[in-house]
């Protein structure tokens, strides 16, 4: 099994052979997860903090989830009530934490590159957990290994991503991975969420939903970050869900297996109808948070290999 990371910040460091060995490994971790008794002893003895200075469900309680059941001492942060909000900076933060001797640090951030920066002053293993509206690892990994288990592979699939591209990190992640695995991607999106040369990363851009989606295996809608705009990027939300919002009519143009995803939280009446969405024939909706368990704890198990072969060969340097 090769994965060499030291740190998961983005997709971009990875390489093919190191994305499989994440998902084979979250496939045995899916395994596990649907028995009763859920434990391993991957990570026995470490300890886990998390880190989310912005608002978080699915993410937070996934990584929450996947470091209890691999055995490690998970500790959650409360950022509103730290001393951030006192005025410390992220680098005293991470010093401050670093003093602690923890293993696995999840950080989740509102600004791009600052997890890469908190990286670079610890001494234990960072996962990137969402930055700004640079990367999301781990949701693009458990999309590929969502992809994969409903149409047996992840490579030469037609994959549309649709909705705010602009702002979202999601999108970025998915469109390295996917292009890493040689899929052809189509970007469907108003002229206002097209982030500019986004072409460059080798996909086709539409600004039509039903043409973008000819033919596609796989729709990924993103959510519309509401939060992030600064300025008026939609006439309304009525009009967004008409041109741009998934429904039966707009889906029809895409082949008749192709399967419907979305990272949440979804707004049912504006990226997607609300019925398309519980359709157990077409979403995998639900099936991307049960994967998102299972991509975590491998992701956490495999650094953690990494983090204790790295000790093991320094302590052995200090021995000789």
């Amino acid at each position: 099994m090769t994965f060499r990371a030291r740190h998961l910040l983005g997709i971009e460091h990875l390489a093919p052979d190191e994305i499989r060995s994440v998902l084979d490994l979250a496939d045995r971790y899916v395994a596990l997860n649907r028995r009763t008794v859920k434990q391993s002893d991957a990570l026995a003895g470490m300890t886990q903090i998390n880190m989310f200075f912005e608002a978080s469900t699915r993410t937070q309680a996934s990584f929450e989830l996947a470091g209890k059941r691999l055995g490690a001492d998970v500790m959650n942060m409360a950022v509103a009530h730290s001393s951030v909000k006192k005025g410390e900076t992220l680098i005293d933060t991470a010093l401050t934490l670093n003093a602690m001797h923890p293993d696995l640090l999840v950080v989740r951030h509102p600004s791009s590159g600052a997890v890469n920066l908190l990286a670079q002053k610890v001494d234990c293993a960072v996962l990137n957990a969402g930055d700004g509206r640079h990367e999301h690892p781990t949701q693009a990994l458990l999309d590929a290994l969502t992809i994969r288990r409903a149409k047996g592979r992840i490579q030469r699939l037609t994959v549309a991503i649709c909705g705010d591209i602009a702002h979202s990190r999601v999108a970025r992640s998915n469109l390295i991975l996917l292009g890493k695995m040689e899929n052809r991607i189509r970007l469907i999106a108003p002229p206002t969420l097209m982030p500019a040369g986004v072409g460059e990363f080798g996909c086709e851009l539409y600004d039509d939903m039903k043409a973008g989606l000819e033919g596609c295996d796989v729709v990924m809608m993103l959510r519309l970050q509401k939060e992030r705009m600064d300025g008026g990027f939609i006439p309304s939300e009525r009009e967004y869900y008409h041109r741009y919002g998934l429904d039966a009519e707009k889906l029809a143009a895409a082949k008749p297996d192709a399967i419907v995803m979305h990272p949440g939280p979804m707004n049912r009446g504006v990226e997607i109808d609300g019925t398309l969405a519980d359709d157990i024939n077409r979403s995998v909706i639900q099936e991307q948070v049960e994967m998102g368990v299972a991509v975590r704890m491998a992701c956490m198990d495999l650094l953690a290999r990494n983090l204790r072969a790295e000790r093991g060969a320094k302590l052995a340097g200090v021995m000789a």
